[in-house]
């Protein structure tokens, strides 16, 4: 697919483009109606077809729960396990700025399926929960306080500890908006034991000296928007002696993980992330 209709998807998800406009001049790049909707079917997710695991797999218990979150506000997580009294690690899954969508709780089934207690948290708790709509989604995405937001996930990861099932050992993985919060959490949380952070923002170099956990960050060789601040990035880690891996996967897409999404998904560089991503869950969580 042509890279310059990759970039606009890119800039309507993540930028206030209406769809309207968005429609208007991805009609223009693709050279008339049928192709942009051609192009239109590659890039937006179609759900069902991706899901890896089953809403039902036998092996797995999953459960809504809730927890207190600030200004009065009742979280909501999709929690998973597999099935067995052990206690285990616990898994934050920080979604991408759509919400809690079925995607996201595929991906938080795969955690719990590699032995680990998952809970994906939706952001969007708030406003009654992820709507269907993810134009919606991204919408009130926009409107979240940042500080009430990193505080409702702090609240999620305590929230894991205290839990009977819980070796008290933490990790979060969160996918772009959910990247760039998963690298807030390692600056924000001393208990935090591993957060792996794909495509996602960096947060403020001075805020590196804070972190003790273990980072791993995932980048797309073709995502020129995010890869803007590794070299910062990398700089503070470093002087601060974090223990940290980076990767940059050439080629893929931002958002390569997300095999919803056919045009950006790249199987190749989402096993290799997602087998190193598992590794440090490993070393890092029991």
């Amino acid at each position: 697919m042509d890279q310059r209709i990759i970039n606009l998807f890119d800039e309507y998800t993540h930028a206030p483009l209406s769809r309207q406009e968005f429609l208007e001049r991805l009609v223009k790049l693709a050279g008339g109606t049928a192709l942009a909707a051609a192009a239109l079917a590659a890039l937006e997710p179609g759900y069902a077809q991706a899901a890896t695991v089953a809403e039902d797999d036998k092996n797995l218990v999953s459960e809504d729960v809730t927890w207190p979150g600030e200004a009065g506000v009742t979280m909501r997580g999709y929690l998973v396990r597999s099935k067995g009294r052990k206690k285990r690690g616990a898994v934050v899954v920080i979604h991408e700025n759509r919400g809690l969508t079925p995607h996201i709780k595929d991906v938080t089934r795969r955690v719990a399926q590699a032995g680990y207690l998952a809970l994906g948290v939706d952001a969007l708790s708030g406003f009654g929960g992820t709507p269907a709509n993810e134009d919606e989604g991204r919408t009130l995405i926009g409107k979240l306080d940042a500080e009430q937001n990193l505080n409702n996930y702090l609240r999620a990861l305590a929230y894991l500890r205290a839990r009977p099932d819980s070796n008290g050992r933490t990790g979060c993985v969160g996918f772009c908006w959910g990247g760039a919060l998963a690298n807030r959490l390692a600056t924000h949380d001393p208990q935090l034991n591993a957060a792996v952070a794909y495509y996602g923002r960096q947060p403020d170099a001075a805020e590196a000296p804070a972190i003790k956990a273990r980072l791993l960050l995932h980048y797309a060789g073709q995502d020129e928007r995010v890869n803007a601040g590794i070299a910062a990035w990398e700089a503070a880690l470093k002087a601060a002696g974090v223990r940290f891996e980076q990767y940059l996967y050439k080629g893929a897409q931002h958002a390569f993980n997300n095999d919803s999404s056919p045009a950006r998904y790249n199987a190749e560089a989402a096993k290799l992330a997602w087998d190193r991503t598992l590794k440090l869950f490993r070393e890092a969580l029991g």
